[in-house]
């Protein structure tokens, strides 16, 4: 068998792998559900990176998984990979009545609307309803704050979510002198949420922005500690005089 870009040719090649090779043969649908959600993540990640020549290979590997739990599905009469192209198609048609009907939008909070409207006559009984609760908390804060605000439960504008924010960080300050580690957690939760709905306001993607943070200090940390075994130092062994002092210089050569 000969690569292609053909998508029937890669379904014939996954039901070969199936049937012939030992460890896909041996997979099952719970065996290999966590790589599905690490290789989400490396695609991800290539995004962020600019990488698009490994950000196209990652999608591939997003869409083995897609053809392979199909084909799984179908030694079981549960589904093929025609039943999850059909339920896709029939879905995103009924969901765009402004394209494939006679319904007519102004602008894409419109549409935003008319979405959750028409999942909620295709029997969902909440706004909320699809959102999985293992997605990783500030995209599930904010996915459910756009959600709500797409059926009108949101404030008018972002001052209003700052007076929130500011309200849950004086109520978190005097939880801190209360002694009451459960209520802490609680009141600071309600600021990740606050921060979170402030965000929003601007376009900006919570898990985004912390993701970048999270790699800017990993960045500058590793450069103290590479800075500091030049000197034949641990950061056990240095002050955080010394360990600062190359903060603000990692600071400076990023710049």
């Amino acid at each position: 068998m000969k690569p292609s870009r053909n998508f029937e040719d890669l379904v014939d090649l996954v039901a070969i792998l199936r049937k012939e090779c030992p460890w896909d043969k041996k997979q099952t649908h719970q065996s290999i559900k966590d790589n599905l959600i690490e290789e989400a993540y490396e695609a991800i990640e290539a995004l962020d990176a600019g990488d698009f020549d490994e950000f196209e290979k990652e999608l591939g590997d997003l869409l083995l998984h897609v053809v392979f739990h199909s084909n799984m599905a179908s030694e079981t009469n549960t589904f093929e990979i025609g039943d999850v192209i059909y339920t896709l198609m029939d879905k995103l048609i009924r969901r765009h009545p402004h394209v494939f009907g006679e319904t007519i939008v102004d602008g894409e909070d419109q549409v935003a609307e008319n979405w959750e409207n028409i999942k909620l006559t295709e029997g969902k009984k909440s706004t909320l309803d699809g959102l999985p609760g293992h997605l990783p908390a500030l995209i599930r804060a904010q996915r459910m704050q756009e959600k709500a605000a797409n059926v009108g439960f949101d404030w008018p504008e972002w001052r209003q979510a700052w007076d929130k924010l500011e309200e849950e960080i004086q109520e978190f300050k005097e939880t801190l002198n209360q002694n009451d580690p459960e209520r802490s957690a609680d009141e600071f939760g309600d600021i990740l949420f606050s921060m979170v709905n402030v965000a929003r306001y601007f376009d900006l993607v919570a898990e985004d922005s912390l993701r970048k943070t999270n790699r800017k200090f990993e960045q500058r940390f590793r450069f103290v500690e590479e800075k500091l075994k030049e000197q034949g130092k641990a950061l056990k062994d240095s002050t955080l005089e010394e360990m600062d002092k190359f903060w603000e210089q990692s600071k400076k050569e990023e710049s």
